[in-house]
């Protein structure tokens, strides 16, 4: 073969243009919402047989034993003892349910960042014997976002014939939203749901690196006597600070990126935050589906808390996902405003920073190749 033969080639250009997220306005099912609460992708082949515990870490292997223990009792009949469901979505006219058994009915992973308490949460939630319908998985926000979307009773009324409901990252900066949940719970532990939770820190304790679940147990009143704390000690293995954004491309470069790559997105940033507005947060996956990427122009910051709020929801939902994201203007460790990073929200800016220059990074073989 020549040496002509045998130059590198173009990518070849996809004759479909790319697709919008600011054209997008999903109208998602309740039955779906409820659906997809199960633990995100990347969980989806963890178990507790995959963890590894740190053999200098006995709570490690405790917790292990403890939750495997927890799930092989969440088998066999519902905890109001009929054994089925109660009547879902639609169901009205449902007998009230007796009350469930007394003693704790919950777990709390209590442990630093890093040790592998979402892990543990999603081998939780596969071990236990009954069908995905009858068990749920989602984070706190994901919780508040459903009963934002369904509304109070409704959701009672959807999640009491379930066997386990998994909370993820328990946030405890908006009271409103914890008394919220927190009634929520009640009224699934009355109808017998189980329940286990991994939860964020406070705010003034995020350099801490744990939660105590001492704190927890308060903030949640009524309930704690619903719950078993688990520590999990360890090392945390993540970096705590905020992590370098790769440098952005060029507009030109993204927009080049964005008609190359088969199924991917291309937006203008100010623009798809405004979208974002008009779309349920509760939406944000349904937003996703079917991305092979998200390729987005004039990234600038986050103008006000609310929208950098709904920007937190879409960075998580496109981190379960893995979908990469390319982006031209600012580099994501500047889109929140350093009041924004130093008040009681935080924890969930940090949390998106890091995510989405994971997947900046993910994006970059988009432009190299």
């Amino acid at each position: 073969m020549s040496s002509s033969s045998a130059a590198p080639q173009p990518s070849p250009i996809v004759e479909a243009s790319p697709l919008s997220l600011c054209a997008r306005e999903p109208r998602v099912p309740a039955d779906r919402l409820v659906a997809e609460m199960v633990p995100p992708p990347r969980f989806d082949s963890v178990r507790f047989g995959t963890y590894i515990p740190d053999p200098g870490q006995p709570s490690q292997s405790e917790a292990v034993q403890v939750l495997e223990s927890f799930a092989a009792g969440l088998g066999g009949a519902h905890a109001s003892g009929s054994g089925k469901p109660r009547r879902g979505l639609l169901g009205f006219g449902r007998a009230k349910a007796p009350k469930a058994p007394a003693g704790p009915r919950g777990v709390y992973l209590d442990g630093g960042y890093g040790v592998g308490k979402t892990h543990l949460l999603a081998s939780l939630w596969h071990a236990t014997p009954a069908e995905p319908s009858l068990k749920a998985f989602g984070t706190f926000v994901e919780l508040t976002n459903l009963v934002g979307a369904l509304g109070f009773q409704q959701t009672v009324q959807t999640l009491s014939g379930h066997r386990l409901l998994c909370i993820d990252e328990f946030e405890l900066d908006d009271p409103g939203d914890t008394v919220l949940v927190s009634t929520l719970l009640g009224k699934l532990v009355d109808a017998g749901v189980a329940l286990a939770a991994t939860s964020n820190t406070l705010p003034g304790k995020l350099g801490e690196g744990r939660f105590a679940a001492a704190d927890f147990l308060r903030e949640i009143q009524g309930l704690s006597a619903h719950f078993r704390a688990l520590r999990i000690d360890g090392e945390d293995y993540r970096h705590r600070g905020l992590p370098e954004a790769p440098a952005p491309f060029s507009d030109d470069q993204v927009t080049r990126a964005a008609y190359a790559t088969e199924g991917a997105s291309l937006d203008d940033f100010p623009r798809l935050l405004d979208h974002l507005a008009r779309v349920h947060p509760s939406r944000y996956g349904a937003l996703t589906d079917d991305l092979k990427a998200v390729c987005l122009t004039g990234v600038e910051p986050v103008p006000d808390q609310s929208t950098a709020l709904r920007l937190v929801v879409l960075a998580d939902r496109l981190y379960d996902r893995e979908v990469p994201v390319l982006a031209s203007g600012l580099p994501f460790d500047r889109l929140f405003s350093e009041e924004m990073l130093n008040g009681g929200y935080r924890k969930k800016y940090f949390r998106a920073i890091s995510r989405l220059t994971a997947l900046a990074r993910d994006a970059r073989g988009l432009v190299t190749g």
